[in-house]
C-alpha cells in the first residue's frame, strides 16, 4: 500500500510540474530533440550502427544454420517424434510382410462389425 501511495504522490508532483512548464517547455525539449535525431552526425551514426548489426545478425544466422541441421522450425516441427518413428518403422515392416492391417474378414483388430 506504501507504494502505491508513493506512486501517486510522484504522479501527482510529476503533473503539476508539468502543468506549471507548460507547453512551451514542452515545446523546447521536442524541438531540441528533433534537431539531435536530425542531425547529420546522429544519422551517420545511426546508419552505420544499422549496417553493423545488419552484418552481425547475418554472420550469426549463417553460423547457426551450420550448426543446426533443421532449416526452419516448419520442418522441426513436422519431425516425427521418436514414439512416431518407431510406429511408422512398425508399419513399414508390417506392410512390407504382407499384412494390410486388417484382421479376418477385413475388420481391423479390435473393432466390432
Amino acid at each position: 500500500m506504501r507504494y502505491r501511495i508513493t506512486f501517486i504522490a510522484g504522479l501527482a508532483v510529476g503533473y503539476v510540474l508539468g502543468a506549471k512548464a507548460g507547453r512551451a517547455r514542452y515545446e523546447q525539449i521536442a524541438g531540441t530533440a528533433r534537431r539531435v535525431v536530425e542531425s547529420p552526425a546522429v544519422q551517420e551514426t545511426a546508419g552505420i550502427v544499422g549496417a553493423q548489426v545488419s552484418s552481425a545478425g547475418k554472420t550469426v544466422a549463417t553460423k547457426v544454420g551450420d550448426r543446426l541441421p533443421v532449416t526452419s522450425v516448419r520442418d522441426f516441427l513436422a519431425r516425427p517424434t521418436p514414439e512416431e518413428a518407431q510406429d511408422m518403422d512398425a508399419a513399414s515392416a508390417e506392410a512390407g510382410s504382407g499384412l494390410n492391417g486388417t484382421g479376418p474378414e477385413g475388420a481391423r483388430p479390435g473393432s466390432t462389425r
